[in-house]
């Protein structure tokens, strides 16, 4: 079965490049490797993250990672898969994974842009914002894990204290 709608217009605005407009108003170094690529060196707080974007438009989809400037030791990927259990439980959009043949830890997220306008600046800050916040705030729990030896629920339950006030 097919569901299809009929459109009076059949051209579709490639997401990416609005995308480079954001990244070239930031002045973040990018690659944009073809109309159907970019990547994108996005500096954090804890590190700098290696943005990929990729437009499908045969599906209508812009699929983005996040990828933390970290590698994972063979020997702590098991206990990295319970964190990013535990993580993903906590997010309303998007889920962290583990690019295998890197051992990389990344953030991911995969928008549906079809539609009158297509993907919108808003929607591209929005997804940024959440990509960053994200990121900040769980690059510690995987630290906790590698290099502390602490648990994944550990780790977790230390990235989402709440501070208060300031030191």
């Amino acid at each position: 079965m097919s569901i299809a709608l009929a459109h009076e217009e059949d051209f579709v605005i490639n997401p990416l490049d609005l995308i480079e407009q954001f990244v070239t108003a930031n002045d973040w170094a990018f690659d944009r490797r073809s109309d159907d690529e970019l990547a994108v060196e996005m500096p954090g707080k804890w590190c700098n993250y290696s943005l990929y974007f990729a437009w499908r438009e045969d599906m209508g989809a812009m699929h983005f990672t996040c990828a933390f400037d970290m590698k994972v030791p063979d020997a702590k990927r098991p206990v990295i898969c319970e964190l990013l259990v535990a993580i993903n439980e906590k997010l309303w959009l998007g889920h962290f994974g583990l690019w295998e043949d890197e051992g990389v830890p990344m953030f991911r997220h995969t928008s549906l842009v079809n539609g009158a306008d297509g993907l919108s600046p808003e929607q591209v800050e929005d997804l940024m914002d959440i990509a960053m916040t994200e990121c900040e705030r769980f690059y510690p729990a995987f630290q906790f894990v590698i290099w502390g030896g602490k648990s994944a629920k550990d780790a977790v339950a230390c990235s989402l204290l709440d501070t208060v006030g300031e030191a």
